[in-house]
């Protein structure tokens, strides 16, 4: 055999152990996640709140309490997360939100949300229709279509 054979299965064998290892650290990290979830699920609560404010902040900037950015791994401390302002009862609280509806989470409603802690699980609306908001085209077809619309031409559907 000669030298590039071997430095190829020098760096198959490297990559394949590497495959083996995420394999089974994903696995170890889906199944803490599913206890978790499963966690949540248990102790959350059904809440009417009234939603002030919501934005992707950094936990510092957030109001959360000490004690919750003391708990949060280091790695997480600098991201910036889903935060909701809200008011529950008579009270402005600071909460997390989950990353799957933050974006269904409608601003300046009241809404009825499910709550494990300080963390919004799921939120349904209570009063009025649920805005449609227009979503703006991304990429290179939303500029084309700019483009043609300045040009005074009817973009191609």
């Amino acid at each position: 055999m000669g030298k590039g054979a071997i430095i190829a299965l020098i760096i198959l064998g490297v990559m394949l152990l590497l495959l083996v290892i995420l394999y089974f650290v994903g696995k170890k990290m889906q199944k803490r996640q599913d206890e978790n979830n499963a966690m949540l699920q248990a102790n959350k609560q059904y809440v009417t709140m009234l939603i002030i404010d919501k934005k992707r902040m950094k936990l510092k900037e957030a109001g959360l309490p000490q004690a919750v950015i003391d708990q949060t791994p280091k790695a997480l401390r600098g991201s910036r997360m889903p935060i909701i302002k809200a008011k529950i009862g008579p009270q402005i609280m600071s909460l997390i939100c989950d990353e799957k509806i933050f974006e269904d989470v409608p601003v300046k409603k009241e809404v009825k949300a499910a709550v494990s802690g300080i963390y919004v699980l799921e939120v349904k609306g209570l009063h009025g229709k649920k805005e449609v908001e227009k979503v703006e085209k991304k990429g290179f077809r939303a500029w084309v279509d700019k483009l043609q619309e300045k040009a005074g031409a009817k973009p191609i559907k």
